[in-house]
């Protein structure tokens, strides 16, 4: 075997040198602190703001004011039970109660106040109590909210409605929509 060649040596970059201080300038050199005693100069007024974006406006809704029995016959057989359970609760307890469709959902009203209203989510229904939070007797502590305007149920099956107390909770809630 021919014997390996040498390799060169690497050169070395020369290395850096620091940088002088920096020399003060004859302007720097003349500026001295201002006395205590002078008065600060007067701040800039800020810019004007910008105008405030116009609020966005809202159409009504398609369904607003229809008739209640096409929302509940767009509803899934599961949601559709407790809705229709809660419904006859509705008209057996508060039988003068107007109803239509507002916000997406059956409302009902009494003397032209809301009493109460049916929402349904995707996995849930609630009965929606118009009234003082504190006019609801709850002893079980199965209504959720804690609002100025009203309570609510929380369904997932028709077989939890606790039959006695939504009757009850449902005339509250219309004593409360005729007293205003």
């Amino acid at each position: 075997m021919p014997p390996a060649k040498k390799k060169p040596a690497k050169k070395l970059a020369p290395a850096k040198k620091k940088a002088a201080p920096a020399k003060k300038t004859p302007a720097a050199a003349k500026m001295k602190a201002a006395p205590a005693n002078k008065k600060p100069a007067p701040a800039k007024k800020p810019a004007a703001k910008p105008a405030a974006a116009p609020m966005k406006e809202y159409g009504t809704r398609a369904d607003l004011g229809r008739p209640i029995d096409g929302f509940f016959a767009a509803q899934p057989a599961v949601l559709r039970e407790i809705l229709e359970s809660l419904r006859a609760l509705v008209d057996e307890v508060v039988p003068d109660a107007q109803s239509s469709i507002k916000w997406g959902m059956p409302v009902y009203e009494v003397a032209g106040a809301m009493t109460c209203a049916l929402r349904a989510h995707a996995a849930h229904v609630n009965l929606v109590l118009s009234g003082p939070p504190d006019a609801f007797a709850d002893p079980e502590g199965r209504l959720e909210g804690g609002g100025k305007t009203g309570r609510h149920l929380k369904l997932t099956a028709a077989a939890e409605i606790p039959h006695d107390a939504v009757r009850g909770w449902l005339r509250t809630a219309a004593e409360h929509a005729r007293a205003r």
